[in-house]
Formats: C-alpha cells, structure tokens, sequence
C-alpha cells in the first residue's frame, strides 16, 4: 500500500521522528514523508510511533489501498526520485 506520512512534533525531537520514518518512508518535505510499504511494516512503524510521541506531538498516516487512488502531481524536483537509485 502507498502512504503519506505528516508529523508535527517539538522543534527539538523532529530529528528523532524523521529518523524513524525514514527506514520505512522516502522524506519528501519537511514534515511529509511518503512511499509503498507492506502492512507488517506499517503495523511496525505505527507501533514505534506510539512509543515515542509525547503529549502535545501528532502522526497522521494517509493510506491508499489502491494505486488507482493516487494521483500525485511534483512541481520542481522530486525528492521520491532520488530514492530509487539507492
């Protein structure tokens, strides 16, 4: 399934989220990440998740369950470009 990923956190722990959503996730905006992944990993992803937010911090994970749904448009660069040569 595709997912978007968006996170608000305190300024001093946003590094601390984006490090654990990037081994699932491509990073395409500050705090906007995005990409396919399985249901295990996204069930795994969502359980870090609830381990480390805190008070006052929010995720909000957007599932497609259809690539037919999705209808993404870039103006500029790409940043999901630059993942698939890794």
């Amino acid at each position: 399934m595709y997912v978007v990923l968006v996170y608000d956190m305190e300024a001093d722990r946003t590094q601390r989220m984006l490090r654990l959503c990037r081994r699932y996730l491509t990073h395409v905006q500050n705090s906007v990440l995005e990409g396919e992944i399985s249901e295990g990993d996204l069930a795994t992803l969502r359980g870090e998740i609830e381990d480390t937010l805190i008070a006052g911090e929010s995720v909000i994970v957007y599932e497609l369950s259809s690539d037919t749904l999705l209808d993404r448009t870039v103006y500029g660069d790409d940043p999901t470009e630059d993942s698939r040569f890794l």
